[in-house]
Parts: structure tokens; C-alpha cells; sequence
């Protein structure tokens, strides 16, 4: 279990990893999920109620999903969108106006090469929204994460855990633990863990040992009715458990030797969006918009 603390600090410019955010701000929102494709009364830890509203979204072209959560029970309800997709930017933001909710964060797992982020997108849209991604990506945003911090929104948080392999700034976000915590908890996963499988390990400063040691010691140590939900899927699953992945995963089932003969014989194509969207998403997507519109 996660033990370090750190609360995010808002920068009042868009800034880099390296720079220090100027003027920073104490956020403390909270927020709450369930697996199911609507608001839903939850049961917490404590023994209390409390509402989570959760979406599941899909993008056909690049098989993403992005994931809407928000604190239902909050005056606010607060609200974040996880691995948003430029193309479903105005379908996502039809959606939170729909149920009312105030979209707070737009949050990527890493620096994606097959589609173009949102985040970009979103931050023209709605003022006030801040991107998050992890510092050990290198990539531009508001917000940066690093191994232990807790992104709170509404009542409840996301945990960051740091699951590289697949790029080096993969991180995986955990609903929290504890008291008033939703259970079960869910693991956003991004390429780090798909279902029956994982992200490709032959480019981004790939490493498979990496990754494979990420998956076991940071994703299938947490309980095993923890719901799975991944960044892409190209099969039709739309969510597995940690307990399903340890026990029916193709690859990460097997040792380290045979994973890495595994990753090393996939023989993948090229990705058609790479040299697209790896350096937008590297500015926040921003290097998308920009050329759009000139």
C-alpha cells in the first residue's frame, strides 16, 4: 500500500516538468467510482453511502477508452476525465453538461502514440480545467505526479503508482484505500495492463523487464477483486479483475524469461500515429491544435 502523501500543487502558467510551479495553490477535491455504466449509491469502507458516478467511453479509431468519474454526492460533483481522446472531446464535454457535473482534471496514463490527447482540447473548452501526467513522463502539463501522490477530487482520491515498461512515464491511477474509500477498488491501467495481454515493449524507451516487474509488484499486489480498466482494448472486454490477469493473462502468467521471448516475437507494425502523436502529446496535444488551426 501506498503510503507517501503529497498534495498537488496548481501552477498559475503552463509549465514543464523542470520549471517550478509559481503562486501554487493547495487543491483538495475527492471523488468516487464504480464499475457500472451509471450514478450508483456505493458502500464504503466505513459503512456509509455514498455516490460515485462512473463512464466508460470509447474511441473506435484507436480502440481508447476514456473514463469520466465524478462525486455525485459533492455540491460540485466534481469531475475528471481520464485518457481523453481529441476526437470525442465534444461528445465527453456533452456528456458532463448533461449530468451536471463541473469537469475539474483531464488526466493521462502516459504519452500515448496512437491517438492525439484531449487534454489540449479541453483546457480551450472549459477554463479553469488542469491537465495532470506523470513528471517522469518529460511531457508538458498543469499538474505532475510522481509514485504515492494522491489526486483528491470530491470526497475520495486516485493513487499514482508508477508502472513503466511499456513508456517510462506510465503510471497507474488506484481509487484509494481506507476509510469512505469505495470498494472494490478500481486500477486504471493504462498500457501498462490490458486485458489478456499488455502495451508493446519495442519503443518509447521500452524495457520488458520493467514492465513485467511493474505489473507484478504494483498492479497484482493489490486485492484481487480490484476492477481492471485499461487503456485500449481491441477484443470487445471492457473490464477484467486482478485476480482474472493473474490467473488467465497470456503473458504476464508466465516467467520473465518467457515474457521477455513473447514481447521480443510479436512482430508488430510500425504505429501509424507515432510520429503524429507522441510529440502533440509530449505539449499536452496542444502541437495538434495549433497546427489545425493554422
Amino acid at each position: 500500500m501506498l503510503s507517501k502523501f503529497r498534495f498537488l500543487q496548481i501552477s498559475a502558467t503552463f509549465s514543464s516538468p523542470k520549471q517550478k510551479a509559481s503562486f501554487p495553490q493547495i487543491v483538495k477535491f475527492t471523488a468516487k467510482f464504480r464499475p457500472k455504466m451509471s450514478s450508483v449509491s456505493y458502500s464504503t469502507s466505513s459503512g456509509s453511502s455514498s455516490k460515485l458516478l462512473f463512464r466508460q467511453l470509447f474511441e473506435k479509431e484507436s480502440c481508447t477508452y476514456t473514463y469520466l468519474l465524478a462525486d455525485a454526492s459533492h455540491p460540485d460533483k466534481p469531475a475528471l476525465l481520464v485518457d481523453p481522446v481529441d476526437k470525442t472531446v465534444d461528445r465527453d464535454l456533452s456528456l458532463v453538461k448533461e449530468l451536471g457535473l463541473k469537469l475539474i482534471y483531464a488526466i493521462n496514463t502516459h504519452v500515448h502514440a496512437d491517438h492525439v490527447t484531449g487534454t489540449g482540447l479541453l483546457k480551450s473548452k472549459v477554463p479553469g480545467v488542469k491537465s495532470i501526467i506523470s513528471k517522469a513522463s518529460n511531457a508538458k502539463a498543469d499538474l505532475f505526479v510522481e509514485p504515492g501522490d494522491k489526486i483528491c477530487f470530491g470526497d475520495l482520491f486516485l493513487e499514482v503508482r508508477a508502472t513503466p515498461g511499456h513508456t517510462q512515464g506510465c503510471v497507474t491511477y488506484v481509487t484509494g484505500d481506507g476509510p469512505n474509500q469505495p470498494q472494490p477498488r478500481m486500477a486504471f491501467t493504462g498500457d501498462a495492463l490490458l486485458i489478456r495481454g499488455c502495451g508493446r515493449t519495442d519503443f518509447q524507451g521500452w524495457k520488458f523487464e520493467q514492465l513485467y516487474k511493474s505489473v507484478h509488484s504494483q498492479i497484482f499486489t493489490l486485492p484481487k477483486d480490484t476492477f481492471v480498466y485499461p487503456a485500449h482494448d481491441y477484443k470487445g472486454f471492457s473490464v477484467s479483475t486482478v485476480e482474472e490477469e493473474m490467473l488467465y493473462n497470456p503473458r504476464l502468467t508466465k516467467d520473465e524469461e518467457t515474457f521477455k521471448n513473447i514481447m521480443s516475437n510479436l512482430n508488430l507494425s510500425y504505429p501509424k500515429m507515432i510520429d503524429v502523436a507522441v510529440p502533440a502529446n509530449m505539449v499536452c496535444g496542444l502541437q495538434d491544435i495549433e497546427s489545425k488551426a493554422s
